[in-house]
Formats: C-alpha cells, sequence, structure tokens
C-alpha cells in the first residue's frame, strides 16, 4: 500500500520493557503510606534487610506468618515472611522454627546460635539477633505486654547510652587519629558494654520480665481462688466442693509445669558457662568485625612497602585486640547476674505456688481426717446396733421355742404368760448391756 495520510503501516519492532534503574525489588512490598505523613526513616543499610509487608489487602502465601520486627532503636513493623525468609534473615536451622511452632508451646527454651537467639517462653515466640527481634504472632493478647515494653525501653535505653557518652573516647580518637591509628567502628551495644547490657539482653531481659510478670499475676489469681474455696470444703464436705477442689488441683498442677520448665531452662544456661557465653550475640558480632578489619588491613599492609612504623602499630594492635577478645570470651557475669535475678524470682513464684499445694494437701487430710472420724461413728453405730440385735434375737429363740406345738407343763398354769415374757425381756436387756460394757471395756465403742 502507499504511503498517503490514510495507509496503515503494521511495524514489526516490538516494545521492549522499561529498565528498572536502582536495587531490585524486594520480595517483599512495602506497606503503602498515607499522603500527608512523611517517609518512615531507614532502618538499616544493610541488603538483607526484612522490607514490611502490608497486611490489610493481601493474601498470605503458603506458609508465611505474620511477625514483628523490632530494630535497636525501638521503630517496629508487621511483615509476613515464610520460614524460608527467616531462616535466610536469621541463619537459623529449620528446626529452630519448628520449636517455634504449635507442637512446642508449651514449652520453654532459649537456644544460642551463631547469629540468633531462639526465645521460646511462654507465650513469646521471637528470634533476636544483635540488630533486630523478629517476634511471631504479635498480635496475641498475651504478646502486646512485650511488644509495648519493646517499643518504650529500647529507645530510652539507646539514648540514655548515646547521652552517657564519656569524653574519654573522644579523647582516645583524637590521640588515635594524632598517632595514626585507627580504630574499628563499634556499634551502639558496645560502647555500653561495660555499663549496660547488650542489644539481645536488653530484649531476653524484656521477655522475662513479662513471662515472671504473667506468671506471677497468675499465681495470685490462684491463691485468690484457691483459699476460699478450700475453707468451705473444710466446713462442708460435698461433692459441689469436692468438684471445685479437683478443677483447683488440676489448674495448679499445671501452672506449676510452665513455671518449672521456665525455671529449668534458665538453670540449665546457669550450669553451662559456654551456653551463656555463646549468648553474647554482639560480642561475637564486634569480634567477626574486628578480625574482617585486621585481615583486611594486614593484607593492605603487607602489599605497601612502605610505613614499617604503621605495619608495626597494626600488629601490636591486632594482638591486643585478639587479647582483649580471648579475655573475654569467658565473661558472662553480665548474663549470670540478669539471669539469676530471675531465677530467684521464678522460684519465690514456685514456692508460692508449693505453699498453695500444701494447703490443699492440708485441707485434703484434714478432710479425711473428718471423714475418718465419721466412718468411726457409723461403725460405732453399727456395733451397738449389732449387739441389740443379738439381745432381741435371743428372746425371738425362746419365744419360738415356746410357739411350738410341744407339750409343757407351763401351758397349764394360769397368770404366768405376763411374768414369763417380762423375765425373757429383762433377761434381753440385760445381756444387751452385758455386751455393751464388754465392747466399751475392749475400747470398741468411744465413750
Amino acid at each position: 500500500m502507499g504511503k498517503g495520510p490514510f495507509s496503515f503501516k503494521r511495524s514489526s519492532s516490538r516494545r521492549r520493557p522499561k529498565k528498572l534503574i536502582g536495587p531490585p525489588p524486594s520480595p517483599f512490598p512495602s506497606p503503602p503510606q498515607p499522603v500527608d505523613s512523611p517517609p518512615p526513616p531507614p532502618l538499616n543499610n544493610n541488603n538483607n534487610s526484612l522490607v514490611g509487608v502490608s497486611v490489610k489487602g493481601k493474601k498470605k502465601a503458603g506458609g508465611a506468618r505474620l511477625w514483628m520486627r523490632f530494630d535497636r532503636c525501638g521503630g517496629s513493623e508487621l511483615v509476613e515472611c515464610d520460614k524460608n525468609a527467616i531462616i535466610r534473615r536469621a541463619a537459623i536451622p529449620a528446626r529452630d522454627l519448628r520449636i517455634l511452632g504449635p507442637v512446642f508451646s508449651q514449652s520453654s527454651s532459649i537456644l544460642a546460635r551463631d547469629k540468633a537467639m531462639v526465645v521460646n517462653l511462654e507465650f513469646i515466640k521471637a528470634i533476636v539477633t544483635a540488630e533486630e527481634v523478629l517476634l511471631l504472632d504479635p498480635l496475641r493478647q498475651e504478646v502486646l505486654p512485650f511488644a509495648d515494653q519493646l517499643r518504650q525501653q529500647l529507645p530510652h535505653k539507646s539514648q540514655s547510652r548515646i547521652e552517657g557518652a564519656s569524653p574519654v573516647h573522644e579523647q582516645d580518637n583524637e590521640m588515635d587519629a594524632s598517632t595514626g591509628r585507627q580504630w574499628l567502628p563499634v556499634p551502639e551495644a558496645a560502647d555500653g558494654l561495660q555499663c549496660d547490657l547488650p542489644f539481645e539482653f536488653q530484649v531476653l531481659e524484656i521477655a522475662l520480665e513479662v513471662v515472671c510478670t504473667y506468671l506471677d499475676s497468675s499465681v495470685a489469681d490462684l491463691e485468690m481462688e484457691a483459699y476460699p474455696v478450700l475453707d468451705e470444703l473444710a466446713r462442708n464436705v460435698s461433692t459441689k466442693n469436692l468438684e471445685l477442689v479437683r478443677s483447683l488441683k488440676s489448674n495448679l498442677t499445671r501452672l506449676l509445669a510452665r513455671v518449672q520448665k521456665v525455671r529449668d531452662e534458665i538453670e540449665h544456661l546457669l550450669d553451662d558457662n559456654e551456653d551463656m557465653a555463646h549468648l553474647y550475640l554482639t560480642r561475637k558480632w564486634i569480634q567477626n568485625q574486628q578480625s574482617e578489619a585486621l585481615l583486611g588491613r594486614s593484607g593492605s599492609n603487607s602489599i605497601s612497602p612502605a610505613a614499617p612504623n604503621l605495619r608495626r602499630l597494626s600488629s601490636n594492635r591486632s594482638g591486643s585486640l585478639v587479647t582483649s577478645n580471648n579475655m573475654n570470651e569467658d565473661d558472662v557475669e553480665d548474663l549470670e547476674m540478669l539471669l539469676e535475678a530471675y531465677f530467684m524470682q521464678l522460684d519465690g513464684t514456685r514456692n508460692k505456688i508449693l505453699s498453695v499445694r500444701e494447703y490443699i494437701d492440708d485441707t485434703e487430710d484434714y478432710v479425711n481426717i473428718q471423714l475418718d472420724n465419721q466412718r468411726n461413728e457409723l461403725i460405732q453405730l453399727q456395733l451397738t446396733l449389732t449387739i441389740a440385735s443379738f439381745a432381741i434375737a435371743m428372746e425371738t429363740l425362746i419365744a419360738g421355742i415356746f410357739g411350738m406345738n410341744i407339750p409343757c407343763v407351763l401351758y397349764n398354769k394360769e397368770g404366768i404368760f405376763e411374768f414369763f415374757v417380762g423375765g425373757v425381756t429383762a433377761s434381753a436387756i440385760l445381756l444387751f448391756f452385758l455386751i455393751f460394757g464388754y465392747a466399751r471395756w475392749k475400747k470398741l465403742l468411744g465413750s
């Protein structure tokens, strides 16, 4: 066809796809932000950062679960991730996610991994690293206090640590700059290793505090419910009161098992210093960063032939750093003091439960004594009735013998019937008192 104004020409070229400039899209799309609100500040600059996912309007993918992520400054976001994303993010084995699953919901464990700490305490199921916290099922009613505590306390501790920085560090930095030495970058938690707990221990402390407070409140509620029910049972032994005590005792047994699990886990950590040393995630992260920096610095110094004094200073510096790291590896005093405090609190909670159980046992013993006393009274009454029945049976035997058609001279005597019946009855009564007195003499009957 021609090239007139109304001619159609089919182009054989295909439309090229648009090129994306910038980092590749994350597998977790970020939640929509309102128009008037300013954009949120970036949480960290790592490429492995976990980006939040909008919960509304999105269907959960296969195996995806709801998590809440907290950074070092207390910022939080809701995300939906599957187990593969969590495994890659926290560098933990898949069996640790099974521990956080519903099968082990009643168990308590604190596991140390290379780059993370898996915390499963009652309703708190979280994965803690040196930089962030991943909290599972954050919208549960029991987990909300833990999330609120993380939001309130983490920013406060970070700000206090920054405001409390000593000017001596600034003088040291200036001295190092003048001498040509370079210090390695240390995160915020490293500045407070001597004066404050690391980030992972702050999270662990909040988790233990929430769990211990919850268990203490449960024990207090149980005590308020137990003592009136037990006192009522001591006053009136009935089927209803016995059923209430049975339900109370089962609840107490379950609560004692829960407290015992958390207490045993803390005791297990206190007995093993190696396990406690593995929980120092910030320390291990700093040591890894220092070793990588030292290796890179030693390689650069070996390549450049100049500056022998700098090379000598760096070697001395590396030796001092390695020595200090080896000395700090066995230092678990901070964690030990933290765990001992909550171990004592859990031990007190356990003692409260045991005191309630002892009160229940005492009440049961008292009730059993009452029942035994009533049983003894019934046995005495039965013995008394048996003696009376024996005496009446003897009188009946005599009456039955004279009721037969046997010839006897007493039948022909007039006026002897009344005397004979009265004498037999008096003999039966006398026999009753004789046997009853013998039973009292043998202490078979009470006084």
